[in-house]
């Protein structure tokens, strides 16, 4: 059965970047979205069992939607995907429940690590 996986950033390239460093041979369904809004209703729709999140984006930023999923019983393993580096950045996501850190632009390797850290099925 496939993972959901939900892509969050305002970016199409960056999703489509993002998407393209996903290992081939995971069995996923892949759902877009650009902007957090859209990203809490695909969380809420459940297509989103694995959500890799930007942190900037317009309507609603991926620490909004961090905040939303605590306050919900986050039971999505969420992937921070941003060029924000800061240390700061880096715990505050953490704080909100994020379970990685992923620096723009991603990498297959990165992101396979981080799958096999956490035990996602490949």
């Amino acid at each position: 059965m496939p993972i959901p996986i939900l892509v969050v950033d305002d970016s199409a390239m960056a999703r489509k970047m993002l998407i393209k460093a996903l290992p081939t041979n995971w069995d996923v369904e892949i759902t877009q979205v650009c902007n957090g809004i859209e990203a809490l209703a695909a969380y809420r729709a459940g297509k989103a069992d694995v959500m890799f999140l930007d942190l900037t984006m317009p309507l609603l930023d991926g620490y909004a939607v961090l905040e939303e999923l605590q306050r919900e019983g986050l039971n999505s393993y969420v992937v921070v995907v941003s060029a924000d580096i800061q240390v700061k950045a880096r715990e505050r996501v953490r704080q909100l429940g994020a379970a990685a850190f992923v620096q723009k632009p991603v990498k297959a390797s990165d992101i396979e690590i981080i799958l096999r850290e956490y035990g996602i099925a490949l």
